[in-house]
């Protein structure tokens, strides 16, 4: 019985995944370099909410990242360090502008606090 369910999940899984598949582009999404708190972030747009309107897109949404930041003092952390923002992006064509939200969490010399940055991408 636990075999033949397992069969049965595996073909209808496999069934929409072979759809989803046909219908998906090699490359989707939204790659975008910028500027925030004295320092730089690569990102890739995650989930989101999104209005289009023609060549126009508005995404509401999540912003995995890579940021990079030298810091200067005692403590000294990675350089290069992945990170989790959240933001606005507009596209117009293949070109997109991005205003992120990042959280700089606290430590022992300084309070925590969101971080605004802007950044200039492309959409694939």
């Amino acid at each position: 019985m636990k075999t033949t369910l397992l069969l049965i999940l595996f073909a209808i899984t496999f069934s929409v995944n072979a759809q989803i598949e046909a219908q998906a582009k090699i490359f989707n999404g939204i790659v975008v370099a910028g500027y925030v708190d004295n320092g730089a972030y690569l990102n890739f747009t995650g989930p989101n909410i999104s209005w289009q309107k023609g060549q126009s897109k508005l995404l509401l949404g999540m912003l995995p990242s890579l940021r990079y930041k030298v810091d200067q003092g005692a403590t000294v952390n990675a350089r290069i360090y992945p990170a989790l923002g959240a933001g606005l992006s507009y596209s117009y064509q293949r070109f997109v502008f991005q205003v992120p939200l990042y959280y700089n969490p606290k430590t022992a010399s300084t309070n925590g606090n969101w971080q605004i940055g802007c950044g200039l991408g492309i959409k694939l």
